[in-house]
């Protein structure tokens, strides 16, 4: 069964699209196209928006299912038109905040994103920054400065964590591939040892290292399953002698992972 999705905002359309996303994720036997519409911040967006999910709901032969944070009546009233099932993020739960606080909400448009000059919005574009520049082993010297350094092998999700803590918690990450050599003696490397309580290993399936390494270099014995296998059968044995805290990245979205590193590690997210 097929539907089509749509995430409709006069902002970013980010809140529409966290909420609605996180709601589909429950009915994983039904296939979403999902569309999302940021800045409907006029009535000529807002017809035009009309148009394409109605005739969606044409395509597929049901309602479209509607996700918006759409804060002007005007444009809402435009919106309310279309083909689909709406769901009213913002009046469905605003509305009970409004009764149980007793006081009116601003509804501003675009009031979860405003903060491009808050303390909390520079701290995560800092965190940003100091990902980039100590990915992948680089500036080992700049690690007295980091929350965390994430290690494993390569190819098993330490750039992207790295990133994903930046800029969701603005925790400064940097990360270090754990080579073969590296490993030889199962001690950490010397540029580690003295930041070993700011450690947290990532692993991952041998299998599944295997076929993300195929992709990058085929044929190879950097991708091959015996160098899988050798090489995360090593590092899971140095995180154990080391007493580093590690986890599997197989099955497991950067989402997830990263709140687990938060969980184990005690790091704060940063406070807008």
């Amino acid at each position: 069964m097929k539907r089509y999705a749509y995430f409709i905002s006069d902002g970013t359309g980010i809140t529409a699209e966290t909420l609605g996303n996180a709601l589909l994720a429950q009915f994983d036997k039904i296939q979403f196209t999902r569309v999302t519409l940021p800045y409907i911040d006029s009535p000529e967006k807002a017809n035009a928006a009309v148009a394409k999910i109605n005739e969606a709901a044409k395509e597929s032969g049901a309602p479209a299912i509607l996700f918006d944070t759409i804060i002007d009546k005007s444009i809402r009233s435009i919106i309310d038109t279309a083909d689909a099932f709406k769901v009213d993020i913002f009046e469905t739960f605003l509305s009970p905040l409004e009764q149980e606080l007793s006081v009116e909400s601003s509804y501003s448009v675009g009031k979860s994103h405003s903060s491009a000059n808050s303390a909390s919005y520079l701290h995560r574009i800092d965190a940003i920054n100091f990902a980039l520049d100590n990915d992948d082993g680089a500036r080992t010297r700049h690690y007295e400065d980091a929350d965390v350094i994430l290690v494993g092998v390569s190819r098993s999700g330490k750039t992207p964590t790295c990133l994903y803590l930046a800029m969701q918690f603005g925790i400064k990450a940097a990360n270090y591939p754990l080579t073969e050599e590296d490993m030889m003696e199962l001690s950490l490397p010397e540029s580690l040892r003295k930041h070993r309580h700011k450690l947290f290993g990532l692993t991952i399936d041998p299998e599944r290292l295997s076929a993300i390494r195929t992709e990058r270099k085929a044929n190879s014995r950097y991708a091959s399953l015996k160098q899988c296998y050798h090489e995360v059968d090593e590092v899971e044995m140095l995180y154990e002698r080391e007493n580093i805290p590690f986890i599997s990245t197989t099955d497991k979205s950067i989402e997830e992972i990263s709140t687990r590193i938060l969980q184990t590690t005690g790091l704060k997210r940063s406070q807008s």
